[in-house]
């Protein structure tokens, strides 16, 4: 005889067949498979206090809001990590980036990190026959061995599972300062070939360290090497110079390239992940935004970055698809005010609050550094509300495979599980566990939150970093900020929860 269902199993079952009832519709007495459409909108930098939909006031995000009013605005989604390339990693490949060596933040000249072939998020997405577009930010490396940006930088998104792709190849601070588009740079003149270093110098272009009376924006800390558009950068560059984008247009350039997939998609299945540049340094926003929000460069790189969340939507609107696109929205890691750059986003935060109630931020272990704005809209399909659902990006592989009716092989998306139910909705449990990373890991299960020992530097950028030499607890039920360590008065809680992060680590992999 069978064994009873647990509350949280029966609740998944329930909600996986409504989910999946929820994607066929009679048409003649036959049934047909609705394939949404599936936009990824994903921030940089951006906090969970950032936005208005959220708790903040002190800054206006109108399209965000709207975006959360007609869709599912969850309180307990979290990135896998509180840097940028981890969280990358893992949203893609279904992998904790903690795994694999050499996943940490990458420089502007490191090779691809994740391997041709393997099963990914795109590539789901296309075995069901969708269009695949990755725009923005990419942060993942490109090529193998020793780049050559002056021919097809191979390989890449494409053999990863992306059809299209037009990419800032690591970040804004970082040379090479040029967009790469189906492998090749854009607007490259062969006549002045690109090479870039980031140990000794190349090229004869001015450095921030040698000349700062030629910069428009001085660098806080590091940030002192190859001078583009006025801006210093991580490393040296030289040639590339028609190639070299302009800080001020970036957003308006990738956004137009996310339209314009759009529009030539529309007709078909297609899923869109756009990685935006903002709120990242060096935050240089197009003078139409300069002022908007009166905090400085900063806050009006959020006001820029909910624009372009507006013009997203109203593309999908007008091309007449809104009832059959699923939008995510959500950030890959926690918030930073000086990240190396001074452009006064400290003094001039004027009572803002990135992080809202949590504690931390880019590069903490605290939930600050991890736990992010997250929206699903689907009209007619999600409906509109709040869910504190456990969800967390690491889960989009195994629940769009379930999406498009997709098996995962035993060694695909080794900590990814399906949680397609609780992102439309239908489950409001969501995960009973998750290990966060940082410079260290954490484990949340249930309402506990573990902090493992660590000994490294407590700040980092002006965050708090969560590394203490003693094991830390707390209750998030009763302490979302993490104020109160539980661990002296909890020691069965913390013994439990270290030997299950241990057995997680060493199993080499969390899904069943």
């Amino acid at each position: 005889m069978a064994e009873p269902l647990s509350r949280r199993a029966f609740l998944q079952t329930a909600g996986v067949a409504a989910a999946t009832a929820a994607f066929v519709s009679r048409c003649g007495g036959s049934t047909r498979t609705v394939r949404p459409n599936v936009v990824l909108i994903y921030a940089d930098d951006l906090g969970y206090g950032d936005v208005g939909c959220y708790g903040a006031t002190k800054v206006r995000t109108p399209n965000i809001d709207a975006l959360a009013s007609q869709g599912l605005r969850f309180t307990n989604a979290h990135a896998s990590a509180a840097t940028c390339t981890p969280s990358r990693y893992a949203l893609l490949t279904g992998e904790y980036a903690w795994r694999k060596p050499g996943t940490g933040i990458l420089n502007g000249d490191a090779n691809l990190i994740i391997g041709p072939g393997r099963t990914t998020l795109p590539s789901i997405m296309r075995s069901a026959g969708y269009a695949t577009a990755a725009v923005g930010k990419w942060h993942l490396g490109l090529g193998a061995g020793a780049i050559s940006w002056n021919g097809e930088i191979r390989p890449g998104p494409y053999e990863i599972g992306f059809d299209y792709s037009f990419l800032i190849p690591a970040t804004g601070d970082r040379v090479p300062c040029i967009y790469v588009e189906n492998g090749r740079v854009v607007g490259l003149d062969p006549a002045d070939p690109i090479q870039i270093s980031y140990g000794d110098p190349v090229g004869d272009d001015p450095t921030g360290a040698a000349h700062p009376e030629l910069l428009k924006l001085q660098p806080s800390y590091g940030h002192d090497g190859t001078i583009v558009d006025g801006i210093s950068r991580i490393g040296t560059m030289s040639g590339g110079h028609a190639a070299r984008w302009v800080d001020e247009d970036m957003a308006d350039t990738i956004t137009a390239k996310a339209v314009s997939f759009i529009e030539s998609s529309a007709a078909n299945p297609f899923f869109l992940y756009f990685a935006t540049h903002g709120i990242h340094v060096p935050r240089a926003p197009n003078p139409r935004f300069v002022g908007a929000s009166g905090l400085g460069a900063r806050g009006d790189a959020i006001v820029e970055f909910d624009a372009c969340v507006g013009k997203v939507m109203q593309t999908i609107e007008r091309m007449g698809i809104a009832d059959n696109t699923m939008v995510i929205f959500t950030s890959d890691n926690g918030p930073v005010l000086d990240d190396g750059y001074a452009d006064e986003a400290v003094a001039l935060l004027g009572g803002h609050t990135p992080a809202g109630p949590l504690r931390g931020g880019k590069y903490s272990i605290f939930d600050g550094g991890t736990r992010e704005p997250f929206v699903v809209s689907w009209p007619g399909r999600v409906q509109p509300g709040i869910s504190d659902a456990l969800v967390s990006q690491v889960d989009f592989v195994a629940s769009f495979a379930t999406l498009t009716g997709q098996t995962l092989g035993p060694d695909d998306g080794p900590d990814s599980f399906d949680e397609l139910s609780a992102l439309l909705g239908k489950d409001r449990v969501g995960r009973d566990h998750l290990v966060e990373q940082a410079d260290l890991l954490s484990l949340i299960q249930g309402h506990w939150k573990y902090i493992e020992p660590g000994t490294g530097p407590q700040v980092s950028a002006g965050n708090e970093t969560g590394d203490d030499p003693a094991a830390q607890l707390y209750d998030l039920a009763e302490d979302i900020g993490e104020k109160n360590n539980l661990a002296a008065q909890e020691p069965d809680v913390v013994s439990s929860l270290a030997n299950r992060l241990d057995e997680i680590r060493s199993a080499g992999r969390s899904r069943p």
